[in-house]
Order: C-alpha cells, then structure tokens, then sequence
C-alpha cells in the first residue's frame, strides 16, 4: 500500500472511530428512552432470554457502522480536508438517523409487542 493511501486510511479510521462512541451513546439513550416510556407494558416480555438477542443487535449496529469504510474512499475523493470532513458528517448524520429509526421501529414493533384488544 502505497505511504499516500495509508495516510488516507489513517485519517479515515481516526475520523470514524472518533465518533462510534458517539454512535453508540446515542443508540444506548434511545433505547433506555424506550425502555422507561414503555416500562409498564415492555418489563412482562423482558427476561434472560432477551440478552442475547440485545448483545447481537448491539453488534450488527456496530457492523452496520462499519460500512462507512466502504463508502470512505468516495467520501475522500476530495483532496481539501475541510471538504472530506463536512461530506464525512453528512453521511454520519444521515446514518445516525438511520439507525435511530430502524432501532425505534424494531423497539416498538419487535420487543414491545402490540397490544392484543
């Protein structure tokens, strides 16, 4: 690998790493927000048999993170830095909000099931 693109796949694992904690702190949030406006009816379905299922979920959000590397070297065509990191934004934001909607739709349709009337 030529010295120019392991520079470029630095720059890009600091810039995304940087920000997976971020990432993660905001799902976490989101799904105790769900848990505590949804308690009364979610803590009958919760049990040990839920944890793994959870644990798996935390990490295909992770693996789904990881896919900004393959978008990445697009993201960096542009060679002003200013430019690489406002496109980089955009697609982190973009994928936030993503994230948080598939997490809400898979909260309340999945785990809080519907009410039965």
């Amino acid at each position: 690998m030529p010295a120019d693109e392991a520079a470029d796949w630095g720059e890009a694992v600091r810039w995304w790493e940087s920000r997976r904690i971020t990432y993660n702190a905001i799902l976490t949030a989101l799904f105790v927000a769900l848990t505590i406006r949804t308690w009364p009816r979610l803590q009958p379905e919760l049990g040990p048999d839920k944890i793994l299922p959870l644990i798996v979920l935390a990490l295909l959000a992770n693996l789904c993170y990881s896919t900004a590397y393959l978008l990445d070297p697009l993201l960096s065509a542009s060679p002003n830095a200013r430019t690489r990191h406002r496109v980089r934004l955009v697609v982190w934001v973009a994928g936030m909000f993503l994230a948080m909607a598939i997490e809400t739709y898979w909260f309340l349709d999945e785990i809080l099931l519907p009410l039965l009337t």
